[in-house]
């Protein structure tokens, strides 16, 4: 028999787990199903790209705030609303009938899914000892690539034999088993900053500024993209001055103020997420448009990547408990390396083998880095700004992800144009997944340094050294 504490940590790493399998489950299965949406829905190359991007838009928007909101209202009861937030969504997107409506549903998944990643990694990290959060951290990082595995796989079983709607269907009963698991077994609740005033105007400010970002990024080379960007640019920096003049600001910027594993860990995760989070969107199209495969077999080749992520996490928190996080994580970062430059070989009539190879690669690259990087970063901070720091990675996933995606929606702009993608026109596709290869090696290169640059962490007992 477990006693209350055993039991509350299970219950609790039982509901993160499901919510941290829901948001990578669906990100990696709709983007199997891209030319089927664009196939009903008469969706352009430049659009497809934003069905994919507006959850992490609205991810990136979200997850501080809601982080910050976490510590002061509690962490459970923002999870419980953003759980039920991501189910009303999945239905949303289930019934949707125009791509305005799917793109709404979109939006509305990347807002739970901000409310409910960013607090499950805290809530996992409040309730575990110091000594065992590594592995728990790992565990919930090989779910994350479980999601990632099943999605492709599943996602094209369902978009080939049924439609993409059955998608959205199947994380219906995920998120409300999630829901009811929370409601009903997780007890106590985690408000470390309880009582602080939440900065609106600063969370409107940044909401502001990455949006203007994104959609700058994602309209060049249009002449008014700049201004947006410029724009954009401009309320970041209003952002970071305004957040430095306030004692409880929603992004603790001051976390990052001579404490050198915070912010390295924090630039290596940025880095690695925008070199790789693309590889799934620019190969689902690759292996559609370009190779001729089906919907099933394109999820059946890009599962080998999050597989290999999913059976090596729990082995690398597992070590990142005993060995400094910074160098498993950096020999993570390198073999990513590795994998991504041979993506940038492909051709009409490049061996699938060597795309197998990349994939793996990278996968074995990407377990070895995250639940490390993770450890690192939760052990740079006290318990009272764990929210927060776990929102301040998830805000580095999520703007290495619109990074990744947003550059190569670029790209598409560039050498596809606003078209719909086809076998005819895969020129400039091929020279979009190759340039955008080549850029991605050379930028998951250069973020070993940073992983290398960060101090020495004695995660296992939750403090940093030297």
């Amino acid at each position: 028999m477990l006693d209350n504490t055993a039991r509350n940590r299970l219950t609790a790493a039982i509901a993160a787990g499901i919510s941290s399998f829901l948001t990578p489950f669906m990100s990696s299965s709709i983007n199997i199903a891209l030319p089927a949406l664009s196939q009903e829905l008469h969706l352009n190359a430049i659009a497809l790209g934003w069905v994919a991007n507006i959850s992490l838009l609205s991810a990136g928007i979200f997850l501080v705030p809601f982080g910050k909101l976490a510590d002061i209202v509690g962490r459970k009861r923002i999870f419980t609303l953003g759980l039920s937030l991501y189910s009303v969504a999945s239905l949303l997107g289930m019934i949707a009938h125009n791509p305005g409506l799917l793109l709404i549903a979109r939006f509305l998944q990347g807002m739970g899914g901000a409310m409910v990643f960013g607090t499950g990694v805290a809530i996992l990290t409040s309730v575990y000892p110091p000594a065992e959060k590594g592995l728990a951290l790992g565990i919930n990082t090989a779910l994350v690539y479980t999601g990632l595995s099943v999605g492709p796989f599943l996602g094209g079983i369902v978009t080939q034999h049924l439609t993409w709607r059955a998608i959205f269907a199947l994380n219906l009963p995920l998120s409300l088993g999630a829901l009811l698991i929370v409601l009903f077994g997780l007890k106590g609740e985690w408000a470390e900053a309880r009582g602080e005033k939440f900065d609106l105007i600063g969370s409107l400010i940044y909401g502001t500024g990455l949006l203007l970002l994104m959609f700058g990024f994602t309209l060049l080379p249009k002449g008014y993209a700049v201004l947006l960007i410029g724009t954009g640019l401009l309320a970041v920096v209003g952002f970071v001055i305004w957040e430095l003049k306030l004692t409880n600001p929603v992004f603790p910027f001051r976390l990052f103020r001579g404490n050198l594993i915070f912010t390295f860990s924090n630039l290596a995760a940025l880095i690695n997420y925008a070199a790789t989070a693309a590889v799934g969107f620019l190969l689902s199209l690759y292996l559609q448009y370009i190779k001729g495969l089906t919907p099933q077999s394109t999820g059946l080749l890009l599962v080998s990547q999050p597989v290999v992520m999913a059976l090596f996490s729990p082995l690398a928190g597992r070590f990142s408990d005993r060995i400094q996080p910074r160098l498993i994580a950096s020999i993570g970062m390198a073999i990513s390396t590795l994998g991504l430059f041979l993506f940038s070989f492909l051709t009409t009539t490049t061996d699938l083998r060597l795309l197998i190879a990349g994939l793996v690669l990278v996968g074995l690259g990407f377990a070895l880095f995250s639940a490390p990087n993770t450890n690192a970063v939760m052990a740079a901070v006290g318990s009272r700004h764990y929210g927060i720091a776990s929102a301040t990675l998830g805000t580095m996933r999520l703007l290495g992800q619109m990074f990744s995606i947003g550059l190569a929606q670029m790209l598409i702009a560039l050498f596809v144009g606003p078209v719909r993608l086809s076998t005819t026109n895969h020129t400039g596709l091929i020279l979009t997944v190759r340039v955008a290869f080549i850029i991605f090696s050379a930028l998951c290169g250069a973020g070993i340094l940073a992983s290398l640059a960060r101090g020495k962490v004695n995660a296992g007992a939750g403090t940093v050294a030297g």
